[in-house]
């Protein structure tokens, strides 16, 4: 008789996220009254703006509990292109589709795109979820090493020696998960002009554009540097972050018609379209009822920043390169002898304070910090983390 648990679909190898890890350890040691900062998962501590919860509400009492069409209602599709227009970004509500999160529509995109075959250059460090969608979709990963001295940044090096006839992608992240590094214009321009040249697709991924606090280091869309490399370009963005909104699960990407059409028949079989209440909750939020209080996040972001790094540079032993944007710092943490995964146990185990590690990432000499977090959070977790570090450096 066949063994059915031996048996694997070709997505049933999946392993679990490496960022949530830590997760399930902490409810257990919080059930027991024990106090745990949790610095692994990426979510603003802010509440949903209140108009952008009354629109859902108000669409969900008129009777928007219907089935809409997979690429989203029109107004939000619209909406979503004007959105991308005002970063640069050529768009029309043909081309965009609205997606249950911005994570699926990185996955939509790569499957859709990516087969058996193909190659996929994903700088490292990675966010951990890109990793698996390469390796769902069947296309080999190319993984090309990025370096804390040049802001994480693809170089024109890198392009020449990891760039072959199959590559069929390139995957950017900025601002990135997990460094918190923004690609500079000229990084930008380079990746652009290979694409271009080698004809390979970018796949873009600006979940956390609005999160970018540095005037010399602004976000920018790589689609927006011409009409060549726009038409070889999906752009992702997600109301997740900017508007505290990621249990709302509503992400958008615009993408060439030929290839938001198979995103478009993805979609339909796998989700049909995205909860259509929190469609109109969505629509809100890019309508400027918001932006008071998106700002007032962002400011809160920007100062936590500086507050966690100022923290974070008088402990002995960690070195990091201060990010732009996003809400992460990307500690190293090699001087201690420990790989990742050991140090973020201990850390969890002695200390109470969850960090992702970064073997996650594809950078076992690091770990994933979100200051996602009030102030007091960050004061009182960095002191419990430098005892911790003044303890391994003792033994």
């Amino acid at each position: 008789m066949k063994d059915l648990t031996s048996t694997t679909g070709l997505l049933g190898s999946l392993p679990p996220s490496e960022t949530l890890g830590s997760l399930v350890k902490s409810i257990e040691l919080q059930k027991q009254g024990v106090e745990v900062f949790m610095l692994s998962v990426g979510e603003p501590d802010f509440d949903t703006p209140r108009a952008i919860k009354e629109a859902c509400a108000e669409a969900l009492f008129r009777g928007e509990t219907k089935y809409t069409v997979p690429a989203g209602i029109g107004e939000l599709r619209e909406a979503c292109a004007a959105d991308f227009r005002a970063g640069g970004v050529p768009a029309v509500p043909e081309q965009v589709i609205i997606t249950p999160g911005g994570k699926f529509a990185c996955a939509a995109a790569i499957t859709a795109l990516c087969g058996p075959g193909d190659e996929v250059i994903l700088p490292v460090p990675y966010w951990v979820s890109h990793l698996h969608m390469i390796n769902a979709s069947g296309a080999r990963t190319v993984l090309v090493p990025t370096f804390p001295e040049n802001n994480f940044e693809l170089t024109a090096e890198d392009l020449a020696r990891y760039v072959t006839p199959r590559t069929r992608l390139a995957v950017l992240c900025s601002p990135s998960n997990p460094t918190g590094a923004v690609y500079r214009r000229g990084a930008l321009e380079t990746l652009a002009r290979c694409a271009v040249e080698k004809n390979f697709m970018i796949l873009s991924d600006e979940v956390y554009a609005r999160l970018a606090y540095d005037a010399d280091r602004p976000h920018i869309s790589i689609a927006s540097l011409g009409e060549e490399i726009n038409g070889r370009t999906v752009t992702v963005k997600s109301f997740s972050k900017s508007y505290a909104m990621t249990g709302w699960r509503v992400g958008y990407l615009t993408a060439p018609r030929w290839l938001s059409a198979k995103i478009d028949a993805l979609q339909t079989h796998f989700v049909a379209n995205v909860t259509t209440f929190a469609q109109y909750g969505a629509l809100k939020a890019l309508q400027g009822c918001c932006e008071e209080d998106c700002f007032l996040m962002k400011e809160a972001f920007a100062a936590r920043r500086e507050l966690f790094c100022g923290l974070l540079a008088g402990i002995p032993g960690v070195r990091f390169v201060r990010p732009s944007g996003a809400f992460y710092v990307f500690a190293d943490i090699s001087a201690f002898g420990l790989g990742s995964a050991e140090f973020c146990d201990r850390l969890m185990d002695e200390a109470h304070l969850a960090a992702a590690p970064g073997c996650g990432f594809g950078a076992d000499d690091f770990i994933r910090f979100s200051y996602a977090c009030s102030e007091d959070v960050i004061r009182r977790s960095l002191a419990r983390f430098a005892d911790f570090c003044a303890g391994l450096r003792t033994k």
